[in-house]
């Protein structure tokens, strides 16, 4: 089985953990990319934790471009509510002061000092700290679940295609193949019939140099060993899809030699409809380009 590299999974804290104060959710979406990229977002409380998660993802996936968002159901989960005394007492001297300065009226009041910066702060509570991370551990790993199912579900179709796409690349070249030796002695015909003609009832030419044309002609259109190197590239192709597992980079370079192999068959054969066979072959092996580009 393949994978795709498409995908998203998402988990939240089981509910001991909300019932702790602690309440995250996992997201993480993935999208094809040649290696493997990950991207990390924590909310700060946890930001020491981003190697560990991105080693987590390394060892679960090859290739995407993966990335993970966190994030707390309220702010400051692990944090431990405090006071800054001196810093409001500060503050309260200060605004009394300038309100004497100012002559202006009323008091200094509970509910002005507390928005005031620094006042009402937190820091972040070690045990809640040990906690957050086992639970976003958890998360992270039924978030990885639940993506690798999607890529494999994805996978699966993709599959389907590529084997599709590939026997109808197969059944092209083997067209072609079977095209090419009435192609061959049509053109030997035609050589022989315009040296007859270019000559006509002039000094014949002798028999061994036509045959030695003739030979050359053939060397140039043969695209047999062309065609035998596709069908043995279709046919490890299809090995590859059977054994399954992390097969992105090798189906890419599979795909490449099929485009090179169709490309020379292009440039030899001086056939219309084996022309437009090429044309066809090439865009089937486009299609599965396109395919391959997406699998883990």
């Amino acid at each position: 089985m393949i994978r795709s590299m498409t995908g998203f999974g998402a988990a939240a804290s089981d509910p001991g953990d909300a019932a702790r104060g602690i309440a995250l959710r996992v997201e993480i979406r993935s999208v094809n990319h040649r290696f493997l990229q990950v991207k990390v977002r924590l909310p700060a409380e946890l930001a020491p934790l981003e190697h560990a998660v991105e080693e987590r993802v390394r060892k679960r996936l090859k290739r995407g471009s993966i990335a993970i968002h966190v994030a707390f159901a309220e702010p400051g989960a692990l944090k431990a509510a405090s006071v800054n005394r001196e810093l409001a007492l500060s503050y309260r001297d200060l605004l009394a002061g300038l309100s004497r300065e100012l002559d202006l009226a009323g008091e200094v009041e509970i509910g002005h000092l507390v928005a005031l910066p620094g006042v009402i702060g937190g820091e972040v509570d070690d045990r809640q700290l040990q906690l957050g991370g086992r639970s976003l551990m958890r998360s992270i790993d039924q978030a990885l679940e639940a993506l690798r199912e999607m890529r494999a579900a994805e996978g699966e179709a993709l599959e389907r295609d590529l084997r599709r796409n590939a026997a109808a690349v197969d059944k092209v070249v083997a067209r072609i193949e079977r095209r090419m030796p009435g192609v061959v002695r049509r053109h030997h015909a035609t050589l022989r019939k315009r040296v007859g003609e270019l000559l006509g009832s002039g000094e014949p030419v002798p028999p061994a140099d036509v045959a030695r044309e003739v030979a050359l002609l053939a060397d140039r259109m043969d695209v047999s060993e062309e065609l035998s190197r596709l069908a043995s590239h279709l046919e490890q192709l299809g090995k590859l899809l059977d054994r399954g597992g992390d097969l992105g980079r090798k189906l890419d370079f599979l795909v490449q030699e099929l485009f090179r192999e169709a490309n020379t068959v292009g440039s030899k054969c001086n056939d219309a409809r084996v022309a437009h066979d090429v044309v066809e072959l090439k865009t089937l092996i486009e299609r599965l380009r396109e395919q391959v580009q997406n699998v883990e």
